[in-house]
């Protein structure tokens, strides 16, 4: 390969085509890492916005095979194969933030942590759904030792959990849910994801930024 000469300092010095090779790699390696950068941070940001998309009654509820893709195996094994995640091993047992729990199918909105309470069960439990909630009650057989009823959500046909009649006062309900079922929403995030209408359960609350 020819060679090249440059001057410096007014000094004559010979490019070689080794040198020329090297940095052509490099530059080459310098645009790869660039436009593998900007590939990053646009999926980023749309995996962002997707995520953030305002809650909307009328969308469809996606297809089996949709849900088999889109939700994580245990989110997955709880809503359609009826299963039941570990206790003291779930996402939302100790949660103790104001906001709201969803469908995390549909986004219909189904408990308040108003309504939230520690049964030492190492599961999330409440004492009663919200008012909008379309919930779905299933006398549960398949533990004859146990009197329970399944929940299911109206729309998703979700298993979300049990109800049990052992529950606080005055109606005794417990209503023991997998948070796999659930997405939670605290309350800096209801405006922004659509769920404004339900602001009006946290008079005293003041939606500043949560950490999560």
């Amino acid at each position: 390969m020819p060679e090249e000469t440059t001057t410096i300092n007014g000094g004559a010095r010979r490019i070689t085509g080794e040198e020329k090779s090297y940095w052509s790699v490099c530059l080459g390696l310098a645009a790869v890492v660039i436009l593998g950068s900007a590939i990053y941070y646009i999926s980023s940001y749309r995996s962002e916005h997707k995520k953030t998309d305002p809650y909307n009654f009328n969308k469809p509820v996606p297809t089996d095979a949709e849900l088999k893709n889109r939700l994580k195996e245990e989110q997955y094994r709880v809503t359609r194969e009826n299963a039941t995640e570990p206790a003291f091993q779930n996402e939302y047992w100790q949660t103790d933030k104001p906001g709201i729990y969803v469908d995390i199918i549909t986004g219909d909105p189904l408990f308040s942590s108003l309504d939230k309470f520690d049964a030492k069960n190492g599961r999330p439990n409440f004492s009663k759904p919200l008012p909008s909630a379309k919930l779905v009650m299933k006398k549960d057989t398949s533990r004859p030792d146990l009197d329970r009823t399944d929940i299911r959500t109206a729309r998703s046909d979700s298993h979300l959990g049990y109800l049990f009649h052992d529950g606080p006062p005055p109606k005794n309900e417990r209503y023991v849910v997998n948070s796999a079922a659930m997405k939670f929403i605290p309350v800096d995030k209801m405006e922004p994801e659509g769920y404004s209408e339900w602001l009006v359960l946290f008079p005293n609350v003041s939606p500043t930024p949560s950490s999560k």
